[in-house]
């Protein structure tokens, strides 16, 4: 599986931007969409082939989604903090600093997994506890979040290890390795659930031993790939500058992506207030409208990864022509997904559960948020424009009080008034529009790519 001496990698300092951001895009979308599969693989088994207990089980499945999506978010935000420093340091031809930042992402994603996964196996069943989990569905969420955690260290593992690749613009490798372990996830999922009659453990233990094989084949790549990323196992080390300029970067950006993830565990203790129904029509449809959001979020990493390129090339034109073609190819792929979506949503709704009422909560939920995805396009787009120059903290700083302070107030102030599913959904509109206002001032007001001109000029 060595690479080519014609690597599909995408230039992102020369060529047509109109050419190179969907190339980087598409595959890092259907990364996205292939990693979300794994959760909607589950979910289906579970949902299909356990029984009377079909329900029960999504829900046991689906009341994780929050928990787990918390950690991911984290995490894979401050993987990005590794691409911006990898994507600069290759933009000025750093290859020293590249090497530096792979081997500490590397070592650092690991052992910060295992260190998650000790926690949360000790907060697992309070924490679940805490959120309204049914007592009837709480022992299986449990059961699915313990075997989860201890996968950790590959998940987060092969996480970062994508990012460092797309870095480069390499996007198509990540995609290759995800669809070789999705399908193993599939295969584990029915031997585990129809084979061996085992139900949410046996769907945990496909998602963590498939991971486990994708983050090795990456690793191997990484000793034998022809880019400027390659390392042997002797820098596998932390580099304490190249550290902190990851974290300085990564950190709020993982903030950010966690503050969606509070907000939505809160909105999920809502939903699970409401009973196994809804929290099996919610699940259902979050794990189709993630779909549409991996498509819209993967030009928000294009935005990311090509700016800081160019920026490290010192190319402040070519920036700005990124978050122009970005949001507008953007739009148009986004757009595409959510009508199609919304066209076919009661069908792919009923892949994961046939009951009537399950579909019909489950369209309620698509409707309202994917009619809120333009917001979600532009300030996924802006933040990762902002972030390509190094600008990390505002982001984050607009988002938590977009999103999460809007989403708090809401759960806590208006839906106890009107105690329904819509009511909780509407929250979803009315704060990523908020969340798009902030972002969209905020690049505003700094202008990165002129104000980054005008310190080379003073220079």
């Amino acid at each position: 599986m060595a690479e080519s001496k014609h690597s599909a990698k995408v230039q992102m300092v020369e060529g047509s931007l109109w050419k190179n951001v969907p190339k980087f895009a598409i595959p890092v979308a259907l990364t996205g969409i292939l990693g979300q599969l794994f959760n909607a693989a589950d979910i289906a088994v579970v949902g299909r082939f356990t029984g009377a207990q079909g329900t029960l089980s999504m829900a046991a499945v689906g009341a994780n989604s929050a928990i787990v999506g918390l950690i991911l978010n984290l995490f894979m935000g401050i993987a990005l903090g590794a691409t911006v420093v990898i994507a600069t340091a290759l933009g000025r031809k750093d290859e020293e600093t590249v090497k530096q930042a792979v081997g500490t992402s590397v070592l650092f994603s690991f052992l910060t997994g295992a260190l998650t996964a000790l926690i949360g196996e000790v907060f697992a069943a309070p924490f679940l506890a805490s959120l309204n989990v049914p007592s009837e569905v709480l022992p299986g969420a449990v059961l699915y979040l313990r075997i989860y955690l201890a996968g950790l260290p590959v998940i987060l593992l092969y996480n970062f290890e994508a990012a460092i690749f797309r870095a480069a613009g390499e996007t198509r490798l990540p995609l290759l390795v995800l669809a070789m372990s999705g399908a193993l996830n599939v295969v584990l999922n029915l031997i585990f659930v129809i084979g061996l009659h085992m139900t949410v453990d046996g769907v945990a233990y496909a998602t963590v031993i498939s991971n486990a094989v994708s983050s090795a084949m990456l690793l191997v790549m990484l000793f034998r790939t022809q880019l400027p990323l390659r390392i042997a196992w002797c820098d596998i080390r932390f580099h304490a500058e190249t550290l902190s300029g990851i974290l300085r970067i990564g950190v709020p950006a993982g903030l950010q992506g966690a503050v969606f993830a509070i907000a939505n565990i809160l909105i999920q203790s809502a939903i699970n207030s409401l009973g196994t129904t809804v929290i099996a029509a919610s699940s259902a449809a979050l794990n189709i409208e993630i779909f549409c959001y991996n498509v819209l979020s993967s030009f928000g990493q294009a935005s990311t990864t090509f700016t800081g390129q160019n920026f490290g090339a010192g190319n402040l034109e070519r920036c700005r022509k990124v978050l122009r073609v970005c949001l507008i190819e953007d739009a148009i792929a986004a757009a595409s997904t959510v009508a199609l979506v919304l066209l076919t949503g009661r069908q792919l709704l009923s892949i994961f559960n046939t009951d009537p009422e399950v579909i019909a909560i489950g369209y309620v939920r698509l409707v309202l948020i994917l009619g809120s995805y333009a917001f979600s396009m532009c300030y996924e787009v802006m933040s990762g424009y902002m972030r390509g120059f190094g600008i990390s903290f505002m982001p984050a700083l607009l988002t938590t009080i977009g999103v999460c302070g809007t989403r708090f107030f809401w759960i806590l102030a208006v839906f106890p008034r009107h105690r329904t599913f819509r009511m909780i959904m509407l929250v979803y509109p009315i704060s990523l529009g908020l969340t798009a206002v902030l972002i969209l001032l905020a690049l505003l007001y700094y202008r990165p790519s002129a104000r980054f001109a005008k310190q080379e000029k003073a220079s």
